[in-house]
């Protein structure tokens, strides 16, 4: 019977550490939630809104993500939390093809960076330039 939980808990990954993570669907130790989305992930994931919330903690293969779906959830995380998730890995291939992480993609998030998404904002994204785009 030993024998048969600890398979279990091999297969499944189940562990008795608990976190403040979301809720979270069964995962299994490879693949993760991946045999929960199907071929069209989006309405798996809001199925699976409907069951655990509107923030899942998700595992896309051995790679932790978290799910926000819902639209007042996203808008929170967005722009209460921007600071917590907003710098991107370091990697020695974009410091070398970005000379030292020099553009705004890949920029560490402080004074250039900000002052870099307001110039985006305004001047990009701004009402004159995406008039255009828009059929009237």
């Amino acid at each position: 019977m030993a024998r048969l939980h600890d398979f279990g808990r091999s297969i499944f990954g189940r562990s008795k550490i608990t976190s403040n993570l979301p809720t979270s669907p069964l995962a299994l130790r490879i693949i993760g939630h991946l045999h929960l989305l199907g071929p069209i992930p989006h309405q798996a994931l809001h199925k699976l809104s409907m069951r655990y919330g509107p923030l899942i903690h998700f595992f896309l293969g051995s790679v932790p993500c978290i799910v926000a779906c819902s639209p007042e959830t996203a808008k929170e995380i967005l722009k209460i939390h921007e600071t917590s998730f907003c710098d991107r890995p370091i990697s020695a291939t974009v410091d070398y093809l970005t000379y030292g992480s020099a553009d705004f993609a890949f920029a560490p998030y402080g004074p250039y960076w900000k002052f870099m998404k307001k110039i985006c904002m305004t001047q990009l994204l701004g009402g004159k330039n995406t008039e255009p785009i828009y059929p009237h």
